[in-house]
């Protein structure tokens, strides 16, 4: 009886044995010349769940090609193009398969590489040449680069300084002369005009321009920031200087002032539209000031004349 189930497991463990996938290696040679090639096949008895990793830890030896697997009366094989360029005895080593998440572990192979021999007896001999020398490059000329560059830098200089700028200084100048801040004043407001934005709906571009000229008028006849001023600050500064008698105007000119910069900034900020005979009449403010707006010098110089 005891032999009868040690025969049953000894032919169950060789059914087992069977059943394992195996993996098998080999070379077309294990002898070449340096730079000769030949060809290493990993065979598998399995096609499903079957991964072939890439050859590692060459030494010595370099993949050429790797081949598509081919499929075989149930097997894979793969295929590699192999090669050498130093002499010596190179090992392939030992390779892991995974089957269906099983390592199994190829065979290591040893392979020679040997040099070619040369048959010095029929090799034709040469005299010793001369010492060739290397193509010229960019690099070899980059110094004489920067040095040329420097040079025509300098010739460019000086042409500068002694032809062109002499020229330049030979040639009159054009000088235009400022109009005088009334004339300016009066001659933008011609050009605004000419525009026609409040009738093209443009109100808000109109009423800007019209309080810049006014602003710039002031600024520049009676020496203050106007057009960086506020409304408010403006009318103060100006509200002062008449205090003190520094400018000649009057009440009425000031609030005329106020009111046409406080109509501005509503258009500006609140999307106020004023009708158009109220823009007609802040054109006419507008002219009302500038003639009415002067330092208290200029009204003494008109009186006297």
């Amino acid at each position: 009886m005891k032999y009868k189930l040690l025969y049953i497991c000894l032919f169950l463990a060789s059914l087992t044995f069977a059943q394992q996938p195996q993996v098998k290696v080999e070379v077309d040679t294990s002898n070449i010349r340096i730079g000769e090639q030949f060809q290493y096949k990993i065979s598998v008895d399995a096609t499903e769940n079957v991964i072939i990793p890439k050859l590692e830890n060459l030494k010595g030896l370099e993949v050429i090609d790797s081949l598509k697997i081919d499929t075989i009366k149930n097997k894979l094989v793969q295929k590699y193009i192999l090669t050498g360029f130093d002499s010596g005895a190179f090992h392939i080593p030992r390779q892991q398969i995974f089957i269906r998440n099983q390592v199994y572990l190829t065979d290591s192979l040893l392979i020679n590489v040997t040099t070619v021999p040369i048959d010095t007896t029929k090799v034709k001999k040469f005299p010793i040449k001369g010492i060739k020398g290397e193509p010229y490059q960019l690099d070899d000329f980059k110094q004489y680069i920067w040095w040329a560059v420097i040079a025509l830098a300098l010739v460019a200089l000086l042409l500068y300084f002694f032809v062109f700028k002499k020229k330049k200084e030979k040639q009159e100048e054009v000088i235009i002369p400022l109009l005088a801040p009334y004339e300016e004043a009066m001659q933008k407001l011609e050009e605004l005009d000419k525009k026609l934005l409040w009738q093209n709906n443009q109100v808000k571009k109109y009423y800007s321009e019209l309080t810049d000229i006014i602003r710039g008028y002031i600024e520049r006849e009676l020496h203050v920031p106007a057009l960086e001023s506020t409304t408010d600050e403006l009318i103060d500064i100006l509200q002062d200087f008449n205090n003190i008698k520094s400018i000649e105007t009057t009440k009425e000119t000031i609030e005329k002032l106020k009111g046409l910069l406080q109509e501005s900034d509503l258009v500006k900020f609140a999307k106020s539209k004023p009708l158009s005979h109220e823009i007609e009449e802040d054109r006419k403010d507008a002219k009302y000031i500038i003639d009415h707006l002067k330092p208290k010098k200029q009204v003494e110089e008109d009186n006297v004349e």
